[in-house]
Formats: structure tokens, sequence, C-alpha cells
């Protein structure tokens, strides 16, 4: 019975991790398309600087939507939190859609908006695994009953 409670936790855990992401993307393309089109920044910048605009918005909506039900929310406690998945997520991120971008527009000869939504979808499991594992790991002050694999009555 256990194992299935974690499942259906982890499962409904990756449905907003993506309903999250999907935010994410919509702030990222808006971004980079701004600073893009509107400020003629090159292509590769501009995506460094909307991949780090879109990691900040998502970190906010996890922590208080994604992970409620494992993290509380404390300036002492999020600020390590951030910078853990500044790191780990959001260098998953920028790495990954800087080399993926470079090969799809420069190589591949893709639309630079279509090749970032590629490169986001391509970026999002390893995302949510270090996210899980890591930067939102249980918070024992939230969970130290034991139905703990409840969700949080508030």
């Amino acid at each position: 019975m256990r194992t299935r409670l974690t499942r259906h936790r982890l499962i409904l855990r990756w449905l907003k991790f993506n309903a999250v992401g999907a935010l994410g993307i919509g702030v990222q393309l808006a971004v980079l398309l701004t600073l893009k089109s509107g400020f003629r920044l090159r292509y590769l910048f501009a995506t460094a600087l909307a991949v780090e605009a879109a990691v900040i918005h998502n970190f906010v909506w996890h922590e208080r939507y994604t992970w409620a039900d494992c993290v509380q929310p404390s300036w002492p406690k999020s600020l390590p939190r951030l910078l853990r998945f500044n790191l780990t997520t959001g260098g998953v991120s920028i790495i990954g859609n800087l080399a993926l971008m470079k090969l799809m527009v420069d190589l591949g000869h893709m639309n630079y908006l279509v090749a970032n939504a590629v490169a986001i979808a391509l970026c999002s499991l390893a995302n949510f695994l270090v996210s899980e594992k890591w930067v939102f790991e249980e918070d024992s002050s939230v969970t130290d009953s034991p139905q703990e694999d409840y969700p949080r009555q508030d």
C-alpha cells in the first residue's frame, strides 16, 4: 500500500512539475523573444538570460506548489534551496539549452524559438529527477507524522 501511495504522490508531483514547467516555458520564450527581437541581443546570450528568468520563476512555483507537501518556504531554508536549484536545474537548463540551441540553430538551421522549445523538453526529465532527489528533499518539520504519504491538510 505504501509503495502505491508513494508512486501516486510521485506521479502527481511529476504532473505539477510539468504544469509549472509549462508556465516557465511561456516565461522563457517571452523573455527570449523580447531580448532577441526587441533588444536585438545575440540568440545565445538571450537564451541564457531567458533560461535564468524561467529557472527563478519555476523555483518559486515548485517550492510553493509542486513540493509544497515536502518543504516549508522560509528565507533561511529557501535561499540554500534556490542555490541548489539554480546550480543543478539551472545548470542543466542553461548548458543543455545552449548546447542544443547551438546544434539545432547553427548546424540544423532550425528556427530559434522551435529549437528552444525542443531543448526545454529534452532537459525536463533530468531537472525533475535532480529536484526530487536533492533540491526539494523532504523537510522533517513538514512531514514528521506517520501519514507522510498523504498531502498536508492546511
